[in-house]
């Protein structure tokens, strides 16, 4: 007889880790807009499914809780019922043994907390609260709106001027994102049911490669309304660009040399190429916008006197200060910041690294584009310093990907201590402490902290750049008229500033640095409100007519990727590193879409936002 047998999965075990997968792929391709409700008591069904059963709070808690949110969905619960779903999801996280049914337990909790008048309205009306526009997950979770089934049945057509048109109605910026969005309309794309997200982003470069220049768009009749716009960022332009259309008179202010913001201070050519952005900006500037470029206001010109010469105004200013890690030698000779280094690169000024070691301080997109730059500009060695893991880094993952090809070396659990120096006050060295990975912060990441009985590492540079995060510059802004606070300029949803007539401000003055397409979005949605508050509602439109979808079978099948050019190639210029989508590679990949802004889900809740 045989002491021991070879564990094999049985068919029964290998059915539920399909189910398991199936489970994962239908959570990933959930549709923002979903009922709250129903989600939480799904997921409680699977957490009490998985309880061991050990513990009082977990075996007769969340059956109890399961019970009680049941109730609220069958119509059968009263008020009261809330508070004790709240009281008893409570009650568990604070008594069960393990973390099965403290999380299970914590989801129900924040959700009855968060989600709190969808479950009243249960109870009141028997209905949900899920709002009944933008039902397409990929457009739900586009910040601009954009109607992206739309588009990519377009470029399935070859039709690409007319994807490019219906892009512009709620994003005048479709060439800088095919190029550099973070694409979070990819995030739930119900395709992912099937196989993989659409490469959503590559098939809206493609449309922009392949479409043929085209004529400014109509403007309104003019209404005589005057709009100053501080600042030539995507938020900026964008706002500017619609209430042009609407036909208000609008001037921007922008403080450097040249238009873009962060398009073109923040993000390398390598990644959006120059001529692709400024073609993008004249495109923009046609519609008969005023630039005023090298204008500090606060400074040039004082910003009550531009609030007394035009009607309304628009603030969005962006995030262009650099802010500091805090260790000793910070200010020495050497140790730059990103914003410092991106912004020259922006305008030509390009640093000599060649024969340099260089050390970067950071985890994010900005600190990529400092490492992957400075190998472009002939640096010996690249060395990216972060605190954290490498999967806790809040860049891209192809940009990790990206830098590591190209020869960066990632030192991560490493926090920076002090910057040594030479005579002369130049940085040689940075030293750093050894770190470990500890509990969860709010942030939902692990903590680190200092790792004990290891001495500190010293890494040596030449250069040190600083990529920890940017802050607004408020000077010369009033302080009575604008509220800034802890950073960031504070104003309403709509964009309106509180206790300031005819002010608004978005962006990443407002928000803190976030992405381009959200600073697209706030001045999208500036517009709209800055042109009700003149006394008027102009309508946004497209006239381009969506094809009819194909009815048939979508089979599985592998996405298309963008293609990179070799990093041995790459990584001694600034030339774009990604190639587009070929004709073929856009007709495969534009078929794969679902189309559900016309099946099923999307044609139930209500199918596209044609105007705004």
């Amino acid at each position: 007889m045989s002491r021991l047998d070879i564990n094999t999965p049985s068919q029964a075990q290998k059915v539920v880790e399909g189910i398991y997968r199936d489970i994962e792929r239908r959570i990933a391709a959930s549709p923002p807009g979903l009922c709250p409700v129903d989600m939480a008591l799904s997921f409680l069904t699977l957490c009490l499914a998985q309880t061991c059963g050990k513990c009082v709070p977990c075996r007769i808690g969340l059956s109890q809780l399961c019970t009680l949110i049941r109730q609220v969905l069958d119509g059968e619960a009263e008020e009261s019922t809330v508070d004790l779903i709240d009281k008893t999801a409570d009650t568990i996280v604070q008594s069960a043994d393990c973390a099965i049914g403290i999380e299970a337990a914590r989801m129900v909790l924040s959700g009855v907390r968060g989600f709190r008048e969808d479950y009243l309205s249960h109870v009141r009306t028997g209905n949900c609260l899920g709002r009944h526009e933008n039902p397409v997950p990929c457009v739900a979770l586009c910040p601009a709106g954009v109607d992206i089934p739309g588009y990519i049945a377009l470029v399935h057509e070859g039709r690409c001027e007319e994807a490019v048109r219906l892009i512009r109605k709620d994003n005048p910026f479709p060439a800088a994102c095919g190029y550099i969005c973070e694409h979070p309309c990819e995030a739930r794309c119900r395709r992912n049911m099937v196989d993989n997200a659409i490469n959503i982003r590559a098939l809206k470069r493609y449309a922009v490669d392949n479409a043929q220049p085209s004529a400014p768009p109509a403007l309104a009749e003019a209404t005589g309304k005057r709009v100053a716009v501080i600042g030539g960022g995507p938020g900026g332009l964008s706002a500017a660009y619609y209430l042009a259309i609407m036909g208000h008179s609008v001037t921007v202010y922008e403080k450097r040399k040249q238009l873009g913001g962060m398009l073109r201070y923040g993000i390398p050519a390598y990644r959006l190429p120059r001529e692709v952005l400024d073609n993008e900006i004249s495109y923009i500037l046609s519609t008969g916008i005023q630039v005023k470029t090298g204008v500090d206001v606060g400074v040039d010109v004082g910003y009550d006197a531009l609030r007394e010469e035009y009607d309304a105004m628009y603030i969005s200013i962006g995030a262009h200060t650099d802010k500091k890690v805090g260790i000793e030698g910070e200010g020495s000779e050497g140790v730059i910041s990103a914003v410092k280094l991106l912004g020259g690169i922006g305008d030509g000024d390009m640093p000599d690294f060649t024969g340099k070691q260089v050390v970067v301080i950071g985890g994010g997109n900005v600190a990529m584009d400092c490492v992957r730059s400075s190998i472009r500009l002939g640096a010996d060695k690249v060395s990216c310093i972060y605190r954290r893991r490498r999967a806790d880094m809040t860049a891209l993952d192809e940009e990790v990907d990206g830098a590591e090809a190209e020869g960066a070396q990632m030192m991560c659990l490493q926090s920076p201590k002090r910057i040594e120096t030479d005579e002369n006050g130049h940085c040689v060295a940075l030293w750093t402490v050894p770190q470990i990975i500890g509990e969860i912060g709010s942030d939902g990441r692990p903590k680190p902290h200092a790792k004990r009985d290891t001495p500190e590492l010293r890494i040596p540079a030449d250069v040190i750049i600083v990529a920890v995060g940017q802050g607004i510059e408020t000077f010369g802004i009033n302080a009575d008229a604008v509220n800034v606070s802890r950073g960031t300029i504070k104003a309403l949803p709509s964009g309106q500033m509180k206790d300031s007539d005819g002010v608004f401000a978005g962006g990443d003055c407002v928000t803190g640095p976030a992405t381009v397409i959200r600073a697209i979005a706030a001045g999208k949605v500036a517009a709209a409100n800055i042109d009700e508050y003149l006394g008027y509602h102009h309508v946004i439109a497209s006239d381009v007519e969506i094809p009819h979808p194909s009815l048939s079978n979508k089979l599985p099948h592998g996405r298309i990727n963008a293609v990179e050019r070799l990093p041995a190639e790459r990584c001694s210029d600034f030339e774009c590193i990604e190639c587009g989508m070929s004709a073929q590679g856009a007709e495969q990949e534009s078929s794969r879409c679902l189309r559900c802004d016309h099946f099923g889900y999307g044609n139930f809740r209500g199918g596209r936002r044609e105007r705004w």
